[in-house]
């Protein structure tokens, strides 16, 4: 139509060149998330997360009714992509095995330029789990973190008695570096704050590929 022209192709000139990141594994695409792969990832969300007796999540946003839950979570991503700055970011990298969405992987950062640290967090569907996937997508967004973007420490939290989560940490190396208490479903509890320097990553045995990361990077402030 006269007076519209599309998104270009190169990345380089892109407004939003992170539709161009992938990060790859041997068995795992990253990408970060858009809308149409939000929408997958509802759909994940809808079939279950984790057991209802457990509550991997500080705001408990999987006990909400699926409507809500929807909704909400189109919103937060949507808000962090809206506020998205070199000096405050967070890329929610949507996880995709065989082409189908699985969960979400997060790395996140504040004053990245100047401290060099990122966070990490992330969900997977139900039958997903217990496959590895959570760990291979973990490990890619830290040698992302480390080799491509010079992080210098990675940041992870999980309450004491999400033993998955804590498993899957100090499989990639995270060392506990002290708790603090917090709410679980309106419970007083306690959460375990966990770090890692690139020379503690316990680095997997495949090489990740990354590609469109040049166009990302004044976006990342790296």
């Amino acid at each position: 139509m006269a007076g519209q022209s599309a998104i270009p192709d190169d990345p380089g000139m892109d407004p939003w060149p992170f539709r161009h990141l992938v990060l790859r594994t041997p068995r795992l695409e990253l990408r970060p998330d858009d809308d149409a792969g939000l929408l997958e990832l509802i759909e994940v969300a809808r079939k279950g997360v984790h057991p209802p007796e457990e509550m991997p999540f500080s705001l408990p946003w999987t006990d909400w009714p699926h409507e809500r839950m929807a909704l909400g979570a189109l919103q937060q991503r949507w808000r962090s992509r809206a506020a998205h700055t070199a000096a405050s970011w967070d890329l929610g990298f949507l996880v995709r095995h065989r082409g189908k969405v699985i969960g979400t992987q997060s790395l996140v950062a504040q004053d990245f330029a100047e401290l060099r640290e990122v966070s990490c967090g992330c969900w997977y569907g139900l039958e997903h789990q217990g496959q590895g996937f959570g760990s291979e997508a973990w490990a890619a967004v830290l040698a992302f973190a480390f080799d491509h973007l010079g992080a210098t420490h990675a940041h992870a939290t999980a309450f004491v008695n999400n033993a998955g989560s804590r498993a899957v940490s100090r499989k990639l190396g995270y060392q506990d570096n002290g708790t603090r208490r917090v709410l679980q479903r309106d419970k007083a509890t306690f959460q375990i704050d966990q770090r890692l320097t690139p020379a503690e990553f316990l680095r997997p045995d495949w090489a990740l590929q990354v590609e469109g990361l040049e166009a990302c990077r004044e976006l990342l402030g790296a």
